[in-house]
């Protein structure tokens, strides 16, 4: 259950859209995302009303076609899953989208599964929470 941010600069509706598809199909093949667990935030700037900054380090010379893709997700993959994500989300941008590895900057956040809710105010990933029927959300509206 990956929720996923992409900011990229100058990009329209349709980079966008391929940038969204390539990190998604990264994450279904590397680390068994479901393919219908898609949750994403995609924003591009301008350059003028918002940008991004980035410099040159670790060496990696970066430029106006920077993307940041930054994913939360719960903890347990292991650093060789994590490196070909990495690698998968650099190969698929630059196919997708025309975007040069050396512009695609990735942040993995790992969380616990009691840090997540999918909607109903459930915590539907902790070992003691189960999603609420129809009838006991009814039943909490009337203090019962």
């Amino acid at each position: 259950m990956p929720f996923v941010r992409i900011d990229a600069l100058g990009a329209d509706r349709d980079r966008l859209d391929a940038l969204g598809r390539a990190v998604h199909e990264a994450l279904v093949e590397t680390i068994g995302v479901p393919h219908n667990d898609r949750f994403q935030v995609l924003t591009g700037h301008d350059g003028t009303s918002s940008t991004l900054r980035y410099d040159d380090y670790f060496g990696v010379h970066r430029d106006d076609g920077m993307v940041y893709v930054a994913i939360t997700m719960r903890s347990g993959r292991t650093p060789a899953q994590k490196q070909a994500l990495y690698r998968r989300i650099a190969e698929l941008t630059h196919a997708y989208a025309g975007t040069e590895s050396r512009n695609v900057f990735v942040t993995v956040t790992e969380n616990a599964s009691n840090d997540w809710s999918l909607g109903h105010g459930a915590a539907q990933y902790a070992a003691s929470s189960a999603p609420p029927t129809a009838t006991s959300e009814i039943a909490g509206d009337r203090g019962q």
